[in-house]
C-alpha cells in the first residue's frame, strides 16, 4: 500500500527528516549520555526520559524514510468548477440546514478538526470531481448516509502552507 502525496509533501518529510537526522539526533544522543551520567540508571527518570525522546525521534525518521521510499507522487489536477485537491468546498447539509467548509488534502496533511479532509474520506470521496449547486450523498458506512448541496467551490494549490502530520 502507498500514500498518494505531492511532491510538497515528499519535500516537506524529506526537510523533516534531515532535521531530525542532523539537529535532533545529536542533540538527543547528548541529553542520554548527560543523563546517563546522573548515577543510577533504575531510577533515573531523566535517563529514561531521554531514552523515551531518543525511540520517538528514530521512530519518526522511520516512518518518514518509509513514506518516502513508498509515496506515489500526484499531480493535483481539476477542472474548473470541478472539486479537486486543494480545492475549498462550502456545502450545506441537507438534515439540519448546517453550512460547513471542508478542504480536500493528501492523507499526509489532514487534520478534520480543521476541516482539512482527505479525499479518501467519506466526505472526500463524495466531494471529488463534483460540481457547484449539486446534490451529493455521502456514504458514511453501510449504514449510514446524508445528503449535502454543494454551494460553493474557491480553487486551491499546493502552496506548502499546510503543515504536515506530526504522528
Amino acid at each position: 500500500m502507498y500514500d498518494e502525496l505531492t511532491q510538497v509533501d515528499i519535500d516537506k518529510m524529506k526537510e523533516e527528516l534531515e532535521y531530525r537526522i542532523s539537529v535532533i539526533r545529536p542533540q538527543i544522543l547528548e541529553e542520554v549520555k548527560l543523563t546517563r551520567s546522573y548515577g543510577d540508571l533504575s531510577e533515573n527518570a531523566e535517563y529514561h526520559a531521554a531514552k523515551r525522546e531518543r525511540g520517538r525521534n528514530e521512530s519518526r525518521i522511520r516512518y518518514l524514510r518509509n513514506m518516502i521510499k513508498t509515496a506515489k507522487i500526484i499531480v493535483p489536477e481539476s477542472r474548473n468548477g470541478e472539486v479537486g485537491l486543494f480545492d475549498t468546498v462550502k456545502y450545506l447539509v441537507e438534515d439540519d440546514g448546517a453550512e460547513e467548509t471542508v478542504r480536500i488534502v493528501t492523507s499526509l496533511r489532514r487534520n478534520s478538526l480543521e476541516g482539512l479532509i482527505t479525499r479518501e474520506s467519506p466526505m472526500g470521496k463524495a466531494l471529488m470531481g463534483r460540481h457547484e449547486g449539486e446534490r451529493v450523498c455521502v456514504k458514511v458506512n453501510e449504514n449510514y448516509s446524508y445528503f449535502i448541496v454543494i454551494k460553493k467551490i474557491e480553487k486551491g494549490c499546493d502552496d506548502a502552507s499546510l503543515e504536515i502530520r506530526k504522528f
